[in-house]
């Protein structure tokens, strides 16, 4: 498999980045050269152990710990790592190494309020006044604190003040309807919830007023107090206002706990029935995003970091750890305006720009050239994720926005919360393609029979145990959903549920969910490949396709045009050619349909598997939850072809 390549690492990347100096140091220790990316990757499989123990040592988390000590045992589900140590996450984050107090912690923009900035010493105040305030209503290890918050400082805080002392944390965005957070936060049976008069989306005012009444009502009885952040300053709500909440100073503390004491708990998408609430600990996390943000994506001390994101998405707790490794994170909380977006990062002096594949490319499709309206020198990486990247999102991001910083397309997923395929600073870009396996992360791609190999499509596995996978699926204390959902296509075996290529050279391609294949004549293809096709056609700025595969065996794609253009005969003739040549002649669509959008979920993914089930005539409200959906309205155009 050949790709073009778009980025190097530079030559002396051993001694001027984190992982080179890692590398080198895991070097020593073991007495075998893993300077090289496979080299350290092969070893941080072989012998994991000794891997995470290098991890726990180099960014500081505790005391150096015997390998024999850092993973007793190595099942899934089931393993024990670190069982001798106890661990706070908060604590590990305000610790915030090569960072001074006095240095700014997070850099907060806004469509609601004026910009403003935290010093560490200043968020550690605001942790401990809102660990008071919980202590104050009688929230203990173990209740859960839920935050129906926007990304901002306080909602930060307000997560690393539960975890001090062992409670649980669980948000959901603002622009979460009612059903929403209520199939949610009802699973879970909060003690205390955090809420927000409303927002500003771009120049859009919108109140909640009326949905937090409803979701007050539906779960009060589980609810023993409630607290308004009054965001859009109407000085009313339901309880005690935020201010009355942390009026008291009160004093900073750690309570220790197991490794896999949980943290907070976190949600699939929901798009077919009850979301999963997935619990993850406090070890497992701060291990690895420590090691990400620190190793793959190069940040320590004087680093911003900023990744546009909800408090609803996976991305806004992997924004929170950027401290672990001490760098100062951004948050953004507001419309992600294409132009404004990057003035920010110029603004903000971001130096790892983190976003979604939807945003770059329609940063594209707008003809749009950060480079040109703001000074981004500063970046020396740009994350992608949220959905496959395709090769011509690749070229736009080093023709219009930087051709220095790494572009890193980034797959992981809200179960483990992490990457584990992605880049390294030590490992080249070659364009449409995933740099590397990420340290630690056994990923292999497996055929129907469980065999792995190379340079072909297969099911994306996890082969062995990683820190920051579930410490359980919340309300299944036998683990029996756990396994259902994660390990029983191959028992014992994480399967993740998207297809994969890894190439000869340790990159990857994924191709979509494996759940969603397109499978004609016995040519197998993902739906992935099919839109970086019809998405670099002129005129198209979104497309969903369906492979209605019964006796009809119809193949449809839905287009959303550009603005003022139409899907007319020669749309449809240019998108068949050019799957018929770039693809396969089996793949030609039988129809294309113009739509104004394409429904997505709230963390941005398009719903291929329950607009397949519509069309085949299962009802709406069987197939997809529409509170699930950013866009519901978006539904409408599909449904005219609904049986």
């Amino acid at each position: 498999m050949t790709s073009e390549v778009l980025w190097l690492p530079r030559p002396d990347a051993v001694d001027t980045t984190n992982i080179g100096e890692f590398g080198s140091r895991l070097s020593r220790q073991v007495g075998t050269d893993l300077t090289s990316y496979p080299d350290l990757w092969q070893f941080s499989v072989d012998d994991p152990a000794t891997f995470w123990g290098a991890v726990w040592e180099y960014f500081q988390l505790g005391e150096p710990v015997p390998s024999h000590r850092v993973l007793t045992e190595d099942s899934m589900p089931g393993a024990v790592w670190f069982p001798d140590q106890g661990f706070n996450y908060a604590k590990a984050v305000l610790n915030a190494p090569g960072m001074a107090d006095t240095d700014v912690a997070i850099r907060a923009y806004s469509d609601t309020r004026d910009t403003f900035e935290w010093t560490l010493d200043e968020l550690r105040s605001m942790v401990a006044r809102l660990r008071t305030g919980l202590l104050a209503h009688g929230v203990q290890k173990g209740d859960r604190v839920a935050a129906w918050m926007p990304n901002i400082p306080e909602t930060h805080a307000l997560m690393l003040a539960a975890a001090s002392i062992g409670a649980v944390f669980t948000s959901c965005a603002p622009e979460f309807g009612a059903k929403a957070v209520i199939d949610r936060f009802q699973q879970v049976k909060p003690t205390i919830l955090f809420v927000t008069d409303g927002y500003m989306y771009g120049k859009k005012r919108i109140e909640r007023r009326q949905e937090i009444e409803q979701v007050v009502e539906t779960m009060e009885e589980d609810l023993r107090s409630i607290v308004t952040f009054n965001y859009l300053g109407s000085k009313t709500g339901v309880g005690k206002s935020w201010e009355e909440f942390t009026a008291a100073e009160g004093e900073l503390d750690f309570e220790m706990f197991p490794f896999e004491h949980p943290l907070y708990i976190l949600y699939s998408s929901g798009t077919t029935g009850l979301p999963k609430a997935i619990v993850h600990g406090h070890g497992g996390i701060a291990l690895e995003h420590a090691k990400m943000l620190g190793l793959h994506q190069n940040l320590g001390p004087g680093d911003r970091f900023f990744w546009y994101s909800t408090t609803g998405w996976m991305m806004w707790n992997y924004l929170a750890s950027a401290p672990l490794v001490g760098a100062a994170l951004v948050t953004f909380d507001g419309a992600p305006d294409p132009e404004g977006m990057w003035r920010m990062a110029e603004d903000a002096e971001v130096t790892y720009f983190g976003t979604s594949a939807p945003f770059l490319m329609a940063c594209r499709d707008r003809g749009i050239v950060p480079k040109d309206v703001a000074d981004l020198s500063r970046i020396h990486g740009i994350g992608s994720t949220g959905a496959p990247l395709p090769g011509v999102g690749f070229d736009y991001v080093y023709e219009a926005i930087s051709d220095t910083a790494q572009l890193q397309s980034l797959s992981g997923g809200t179960d483990l919360c992490t990457g584990f395929v992605g880049g390294a600073p030590n490992v080249p870009v070659w364009r449409g393609e995933l740099s590397c396996l990420c340290l630690g992360a056994k990923v292999e791609s497996f055929d129907p029979d469980g065999h792995h190999a190379l340079e072909r499509e297969g099911e994306l596995v996890i082969t062995k145990p990683m820190p920051s996978m579930p410490v359980s699926l919340w309300g299944d204390p036998l683990r029996d959903r756990y396994r259902d959902t994660y390990l029983t296509a191959f028992p014992g075996i994480w399967c993740h549920g998207d297809w994969i290529t890894i190439t000869d050279r340790g990159s990857a391609i994924i191709s979509g969910r494996s759940d969603a294949t397109l499978n004609r004549g016995g040519v197998r293809m993902g739906t992935s490949e099919f839109y970086t096709v019809v998405e670099g056609i002129d005129g198209v700025v979104d497309s969903l396709v369906v492979h209605l595969d019964d006796d009809d065996d119809r193949l449809i794609v839905f287009v959303q045009p550009t603005e003022g253009v139409s899907v007319d005969d020669d749309m449809r003739g240019r998108i068949s050619t050019a799957i018929r040549a770039e693809l396969s002649p089996r793949h030609v669509p039988d129809e294309i349909h113009e739509v104004g959008a394409v429904p997505r979920t709230l963390s941005g993914k398009k719903i291929e598997v329950p607009l397949k089930k519509i069309l085949k005539g299962i009802p709406v409200s069987q197939a997809v939850s529409l509170e699930s959906l950013a866009n519901p309205d978006a539904m409408n155009d599909f449904l005219k072809w609904a049986p």
